[in-house]
């Protein structure tokens, strides 16, 4: 069954994933993933552990051009219809474009300032009172500034784990990207700093689109608009949220979804 895509004419489409195939070497980790990403929505990804979920993440954003053998053989994947594989399209200022938040939180072992301040530094910014408001603004936008004010200057590793994923979140922030990635973001944080980042990420919906990876399908229906689920590197069900998860169309979908497997 093909997976079921619904389409909306108040949203506007801004990544295009058509007919992709990737493989790392010789084994192919995605097999013919269409799948189209609104702007100013949030997807969320779903499936048991090695469905392609990450790989497809990365795809998006050319992380996984860093890994030796790993390669799309098949198909595009298009940002407001241009090919990012294509030779015009430079990887260091997709990325900028697209940001990425990790499982982990990995905060660079400087100082809570540095560490906002340094994507917008590469960008050529030197001048201390820009900076100064591109830190405030982006850790506003992390909901953290109110945490952190008073002590920019130290270090961010003192900072509790909830509260450097949150910096992460800004940091990717500072360098305004049009796309969040996120890599099952609290998978590693306690139930308290995990609402913290999920409050976050719905009102960043206000400016960013958002992707992210998770294994926690409550989540996925607490903040994503449409879900969907991957098995076996396949794209299985793509849907409203509330839909796929009360009316799956799909026997696999039903079954990973009521822990029949995974």
């Amino acid at each position: 069954m093909k997976p079921k895509a619904p389409e909306s004419k108040t949203h506007e489409s801004l990544i295009e994933i058509k007919d992709v195939d990737f493989c790392y070497g010789n084994a192919k980790a995605l097999d013919g993933i269409d799948l189209t990403v609104r702007r100013n929505e949030i997807v969320a990804f779903i499936g048991p552990s090695g469905c392609g979920k990450s790989t497809l993440l990365r795809c998006v954003n050319r992380m996984n051009d860093l890994v030796p053998g790993a390669r799309v053989t098949r198909g595009t994947i298009e940002i407001e219809g241009v090919e990012i594989h294509s030779p015009e399209v430079d990887p260091v200022e997709l990325r900028r474009r697209v940001g990425m938040v990790f499982q982990k939180s990995n905060p660079f072992p400087q100082t809570i300032y540095e560490n906002v301040c340094y994507g917008p530094k590469l960008s050529g910014i030197k001048d201390k009172s820009e900076l100064d408001g591109i830190v405030e603004t982006a850790l506003q936008g992390a909901a953290l500034w109110d945490e952190v004010k008073d002590r920019l200057h130290t270090s961010a590793n003192g900072l509790s784990g909830g509260q450097q994923q949150r910096l992460c979140i800004a940091r990717s922030i500072a360098v305004r990207p049009e796309i969040l990635l996120m890599d099952e973001p609290c998978s590693a944080l306690d139930p308290l700093a995990t609402a913290k980042v999920e409050e976050l990420i719905l009102n960043l919906k206000e400016e960013f689109t958002i992707v992210m990876v998770t294994h926690n399908m409550q989540q996925a229906t607490r903040v994503s608009d449409r879900t969907a689920f991957f098995y076996m590197g396949r794209l299985i069900e793509f849907d409203e949220t509330a839909t796929l998860f009360t009316t799956p169309s799909c026997k696999e979908t039903e079954d990973y979804i009521s822990g029949r497997f995974g």
